[in-house]
């Protein structure tokens, strides 16, 4: 039976402020309760975490250096599909299924479709001057969308403010209601895939009220101290944050600032499970829910305040461990529910299983791998990460990273989980640190060429020899056996 496929990607949420990931402070029932009907996978590792270079990869399956995303501001190259290139949605859309995404999705321009048949959109809540779907309904309801230093205390209280729209028309209810008008009125001819951009609980983190007085005495989990490699990084996030796009000075960073930040991003995430909640109730209303996996993912995490730090970018685990969980009702009837698995995987891998779900064969890249959904694989893996600031390689146990600034990790993940211990200079260690360099070579330089492919004479091909050896030869390009 050919399955729907409901994929729900909040933007920066980090796992740890979830129920079903130990977080007891969080208020995530729904959630929770779609890993107690799947499978949670517990080192999901975003590898490029940045917006758009981890929206970019989990699209097509390539790392950053392959599709060329390494940084906020760049896209696919406009020549991609004739280099070889596809994304996840345009090849469902080849193969019989309905697909719409709606919400963020944070391609270039804003309205591309990148192979969904149709799109609603409603961007970042940082762009606020993007014209989109969503700015059209708030316009016609005499409304408009903000900035959060409109709002008293945004400033002082590191982008934690109360969202100033009513609840109907703030940006993730709408994005969860056009969601749900989707679901109703959808084609039942053919399966579909729907892909949700919550924008929560992205900064700047801004509740409804009834979330915010949730937290209001709540307890939070304390910030990571800084340590001497994180303070490298201090002097960019600040000028970074400092632009008009945040407008926030962090060069001064309280623990009360830590506080408020966490308790309105858990305020946040709460809005998001309500969101969940609602999608996963039209299902089953619609009779759509035993036969639509659902997949709920992040693209990223954030620091909060960990290492003094904010945002993401940095390959800490606070920044690059998201969510992944998996609900399909077959596995369910097949008493695989409420697991966890263990196995180091790779945000990009969600591209293998969507289309594995739909039954496309040969849907493995070497950046997106089937996941292991029926039992735990213990093969030692490695996920390699890029971004415009440097390079990772993590393994289950141990993270190498080497950054843009000169600054040199390597960290002891199951004795050191807070990353405070930086054991690049040990040499007991070495051995380690000299393998995790073969691997994140070994990376690089399969990625620089998996990049440049397009440039390759493709002897074959039907080219003629004698074309190639001879006088005024027009070389074929782009060559696209990727």
């Amino acid at each position: 039976m050919i399955k729907n496929i409901v994929f729900i990607l909040p933007d920066q949420l980090r796992p740890d402020y979830l129920g079903c990931y130990g977080a007891s402070f969080a208020h995530t029932p729904n959630i929770d309760k779609l890993a107690k009907e799947g499978i949670k996978f517990d080192s999901c590792i975003s590898p490029s975490p940045l917006c758009v270079p981890a929206r970019a990869s989990l699209l097509t399956g390539l790392s950053a250096i392959e599709n060329g995303v390494l940084n906020n501001l760049a896209w696919l190259r406009p020549d991609y599909k004739s280099c070889g290139i596809e994304t996840w949605p345009s090849i469902l859309s080849n193969n019989g299924y309905s697909t719409t995404a709606i919400g963020k999705m944070h391609f270039y321009p804003w309205d591309e479709n990148e192979g969904f048949q149709s799109r609603i959109i409603c961007e970042d809540k940082r762009h606020i001057l993007i014209r989109d779907d969503y700015a059209d309904y708030l316009e016609k309801k005499g409304l408009r969308k903000f900035h959060g230093n409109e709002v008293e205390g945004y400033r002082e209280n590191g982008g934690a403010v109360i969202n100033p729209l009513p609840y109907e028309d703030q940006a993730d209810t709408w994005i969860t209601d056009q969601s749900i008008k989707f679901i109703e009125e959808v084609e039942r001819s053919k399966p579909f895939a729907l892909m949700v951009g919550l924008l929560s609980p992205h900064c700047p983190y801004d509740p409804d009220k009834r979330f915010a007085d949730l937290f209001e005495n709540a307890e939070m989990p304390k910030a990571i101290e800084n340590t001497k490699e994180s303070n490298t990084f201090r002097d960019k996030v600040i000028k970074q944050y400092i632009r008009a796009w945040s407008d926030i000075d962090f060069t001064t960073f309280t623990e009360d600032e830590k506080d408020m930040m966490r308790r309105y991003y858990c305020a946040c995430v709460t809005h998001v499970d309500e969101c969940v909640g609602k999608i996963v109730k039209t299902l089953k209303e619609q009779g759509l829910y035993d036969n639509t996996v659902i997949i709920f993912a992040s693209d990223h995490g954030d620091f909060l305040g960990d290492y003094d730090l904010v945002g993401k970018c940095f390959f800490y685990e606070s920044s690059i461990k998201v969510p992944l969980i998996i609900r399909d009702s077959e596995l369910f009837s097949k008493n695989i529910k409420d697991e966890s698995r263990n196995n180091l995987v790779s945000l990009t891998d969600v591209r293998s299983l969507i289309l594995d779900i739909a039954g496309i064969e040969n849907f493995e890249t070497d950046s997106s791998k089937a996941l292991p959904l029926l039992a735990d694989n213990n093969n030692e893996r490695y996920v390699f990460g890029a971004t415009d600031q440097g390079y990772m390689v993590r393994g289950k146990r141990y993270k190498l990273a080497r950054y843009l600034n000169g600054t040199v990790t390597l960290f002891d993940l199951k004795t050191d989980k807070q990353e405070r211990v930086n054991l690049i200079s040990d040499t007991n260690f070495s051995n380690i640190r000299e393998e995790l360099d073969r691997v994140l070579q070994s990376e690089i330089l399969r990625s620089m060429y998996s990049a440049n492919n397009d440039k390759k004479v493709d002897f074959n091909s039907d080219l003629n020899p004698s074309d190639f050896f001879g006088r005024n030869w027009d070389r074929p390009y782009p060559n696209n056996s990727n």
